[in-house]
C-alpha cells in the first residue's frame, strides 16, 4: 500500500476538523467551484477539493493544516464573480476555501450607520437584515443580489450609491493570516476599541488595502458603512442618440461630479449592452460577425434606449434634490437631442419602486440584470469582463472606445460597453465579451481576445482595475515601472507573510517563492 501524500493527509485532517460533509472531493460537486464560463472540457484550473468552514476558528484550522502539508488554498466569499473566473482557482489542484456558509450579519448600528458582516453574507441577506432592523438605512449594492459586500469590496467591485464612490463603504477588517494568526486592521488592533468600523485609518501604516486583490490573508469580518435613507430619491435615465455623443456626455458628467452636484456612481451602457439586458442576439441578428451598424440603430430606436443610456440618481432633502436636478437638466440639455427622464420617490415610497435598475440605485437587490449572459448563448451564455481604467474626459473615452471596438469587432464579436465613473476623475470601461460556453471555438476566441486586450491596451495607457483569473499573470506584467518594482515589493511581502506559499498562489501575479518562475 503506497504511503499517503501530503495532500491526502491534509484532506483527512480537514474532514476531521470540519466534518466530512464539508470537505468536497466529488468531481461533479466540484464543478460549482470552477470558472462557470470556461468550456466544460477545460480542466487545467480545476480544484482538487473544496472546504466549507463555518467559523473564523475553522478558517484558522484550515490554514494551519494547509501550511503544515504544503497544500495551496484558493479563497472565495460567495463565488459569484463570474465574469472574472467565478470561484475557480488560478493554480489547478488547489483546495478551494468557500466562505459561503459564514453568512452572519453580526451587527447593524442604526445610530452610527454601519454593519459588521461575515464574507458569505449576500446583498440580499444584508438588505433583509437592515429592513428587519427597522432602521432607515440604505446599502450601496452591485447589480446582482446574489453576490456580497465582502468579496465585491475585496476585489474593488463597483457599487452605485454615494458610499460607492471610490469604494467608500468599507471600514475595518478581521483577517486570518497565512500563519493562522488573527489580525484586526485599523482601530480593531486595540482590544475593545469602540471605533473599529467607524475610522478607516490606524496608528501607524493603514493595512486594509493590503488585503484587497491580494493573497496576504483571508478576511473573515468586514465593516460596511450604510447610508441614511434620504427624504427624496430621484432615479434618472439619459439617452443620447449618436455614438459620438458619448464624448460630451462624459465631459458634462465630469463637471457635475467635480462640483459636487452629482454624488454617486452612474452607469453608461451602449445600445447593444442595453439590448442584452432585455433580449437575446437572435432577436435582432443571426448572422456571422458583430451586429451591423443599421441593426444597432434599430435596437436604439425600437428599445427606446438611444445609442448610449445613462442610469444615475440624486439623493437628499427635497429642495436640494430639486436644485441639483435643475443644474443637471440644464447641463445635459447642451447635448443636442439628449433626452432626460426622471422619477421621484419619497422615503416612505421605496416599496413602490418597480424598475430593476432603479431598485439597484435604491439599494434594493434583485437579479433582473442577470439576463445579460443570455445574449450570445441563451442558457449556455457566458461573458468575460475586460475592464481598463480611463481618464474621465470625452477625448479619452472616445479613444478607448474606438481602440476596444476595433479589437472586439476584428475578433468577430459584439462590442458591449458599460462605463462606470468610479469617481469624478476616472471611469472603468467594462468591455463585455459575450459567447456561447457550449461552443469551444467561441469560448476560446473570447478568452484569447481578453488575453490580447490585456497586453495591447497597456501601450495606450489603459490598465485593468481587476483581472480575470486566466489573465492575472499578463495583467500584472503590464505594471512594469522600475523593472517591476511593484510586483517585487509584493513578492517580498508574500515571502514574509506566507513563507510556505499556500494562500492563493499567483493571484494578481503574486507568486510565492516556491512557485516563482
Amino acid at each position: 500500500m503506497s504511503p499517503q501524500s501530503e495532500h491526502e493527509k491534509a484532506l483527512e485532517r480537514f474532514a476531521s476538523e470540519l466534518g466530512p460533509e464539508r470537505v468536497i472531493t466529488d468531481a461533479a460537486a466540484l464543478s460549482e467551484y470552477g470558472d462557470p464560463f470556461a468550456h466544460p472540457s477545460w480542466r487545467a484550473r480545476a480544484p482538487s477539493a473544496a472546504v466549507l468552514p463555518h467559523s473564523v476558528e475553522e478558517v484558522q484550522a484550515v490554514v494551519r493544516i494547509a501550511g503544515e502539508h504544503g497544500v495551496s488554498l484558493w479563497v472565495h466569499s460567495t463565488g459569484r464573480n463570474n465574469g472574472y473566473g467565478g470561484a475557480g482557482p488560478l493554480l489547478g489542484g488547489s483546495v478551494v476555501v468557500s466562505l459561503r456558509e459564514m453568512n452572519r450579519v453580526i451587527q447593524i448600528d442604526g445610530e452610527l450607520g454601519y454593519a459588521l458582516v461575515e464574507p458569505g453574507v449576500r446583498w440580499f441577506d444584508l438588505y433583509e437584515a437592515i429592513e428587519a432592523s427597522g432602521h432607515e438605512l440604505m446599502l450601496s449594492i452591485a447589480d446582482l443580489g446574489w453576490g456580497g459586500p465582502v468579496g465585491n469590496m475585496l476585489d474593488n467591485g463597483v457599487t452605485y450609491l454615494p458610499y460607492g464612490v471610490d469604494w467608500g463603504a468599507m471600514c475595518g477588517m478581521e483577517v486570518v493570516l497565512p500563519s493562522g494568526e488573527l489580525l484586526r486592521t485599523g482601530m480593531g488592533a486595540m482590544p475593545g476599541n469602540r471605533t473599529w468600523n467607524l475610522y478607516r485609518r490606524s496608528l501607524g501604516p493603514t493595512l486594509d488595502q493590503l488585503f484587497t486583490q491580494s493573497n496576504f490573508g483571508i478576511v473573515t469580518k468586514l465593516g460596511v458603512w450604510l447610508m441614511p435613507r434620504p427624504e427624496v430619491y430621484m432615479p434618472m435615465w439619459l439617452r443620447v442618440w449618436t455614438d459620438d455623443d458619448l464624448g460630451p456626455l462624459v465631459d458634462t458628467l465630469r463637471r457635475l461630479s467635480l462640483d459636487g452636484t452629482l454624488q454617486m456612481v452612474p452607469t453608461i451602457l451602449n445600445a447593444v449592452n442595453m439590448a442584452a439586458i432585455h433580449s437575446t442576439r437572435t432577436d435582432w441578428y443571426d448572422g456571422e460577425g458583430p451586429v451591423p451598424e443599421p441593426v444597432i440603430e434599430r435596437i436604439a430606436r425600437e428599445l427606446d434606449v438611444g445609442r448610449w443610456m445613462m442610469r444615475f440618481a440624486l439623493y437628499g432633502d427635497e429642495p436640494v434634490v430639486a436644485h441639483r436636478f435643475e443644474k443637471i437638466r440644464a447641463a445635459l440639455a447642451q447635448i443636442p437631442g439628449s433626452d432626460l427622464r426622471s422619477r421621484r420617490f419619497r422615503r416612505e415610497q421605496f416599496g413602490e419602486i418597480e424598475e430593476p435598475g432603479e431598485k439597484i440605485l435604491a439599494g434594493i437587490p434583485n437579479m433582473s440584470w442577470s439576463h445579460i449572459t443570455r445574449w450570445a448563448g441563451g442558457d449556455s451564455g457566458g461573458h468575460i469582463g475586460f475592464s481598463p481604467v480611463v481618464p474621465m474626459t470625452g477625448t479619452d473615452i472616445l479613444r478607448a472606445r474606438d481602440i476596444l471596438r476595433t479589437h472586439v469587432h476584428a475578433a468577430g464579436m459584439d462590442y458591449l460597453a458599460g462605463l462606470l465613473p468610479i469617481n469624478a476623475r476616472s471611469l472603468i470601461h467594462i468591455t463585455m465579451l459575450m459567447f456561447d460556453t457550449a461552443d469551444e471555438r467561441q469560448t476560446a476566441n473570447a478568452y484569447e481576445l481578453a488575453r490580447r486586450l490585456v497586453v495591447e491596451m497597456a501601450p495606450h495607457g489603459y490598465g485593468e482595475y481587476r483581472a480575470h483569473v486566466d489573465f492575472m499573470e499578463e495583467a500584472a506584467a503590464q505594471y512594469s515601472f522600475g523593472d517591476h518594482a511593484y510586483r517585487r515589493f509584493c513578492e517580498t511581502l508574500k515571502d514574509a507573510i506566507d513563507p510556505a506559499g499556500i494562500l492563493a498562489p499567483g493571484k494578481n501575479g503574486i507568486w510565492p517563492q516556491r512557485l516563482r518562475g
